[in-house]
């Protein structure tokens, strides 16, 4: 995150607090991120959807916990320590039949 100017704009996270901090997410594109918004990302991952703004708020322990597939949980044990807000293309809010259809795509065929 960097505080590019003094300009406040709302936090695009919990949408109550007003802050400088801000990111490039994408060419254009900025995401405001409060400090109590930081914080919870100590024990939370954050997804933002950047076509409807939608957020959404995981715990990680939770998250951790209920991974199956070894590979991906190594991957999110790494990065348990870090404070990181993505930035997702779509979300379930906004395309819920692109959702679907990229699901059924990601199913490995059974022999």
């Amino acid at each position: 995150m960097s505080k590019v100017s003094s300009k406040l704009e709302q936090c695009n996270v919990c949408k109550h607090e007003y802050t400088s901090t801000n990111v490039e997410a994408m060419p254009g594109i900025k995401v405001y991120v409060c400090r109590n918004c930081l914080k919870a990302t100590k024990y939370n991952f954050i997804l933002i959807c950047m076509s409807c703004g939608s957020v959404y708020i995981r715990n990680k322990k939770l998250v951790i916990e209920r991974i199956t597939d070894n590979e991906l949980k190594r991957a999110y044990l790494l990065c348990q320590d870090m404070q990181i807000i993505q930035g997702i293309d779509m979300c379930i809010a906004c395309d819920p039949d692109g959702i679907l259809f990229y699901m059924d795509n990601q199913k490995i065929p059974s022999c």
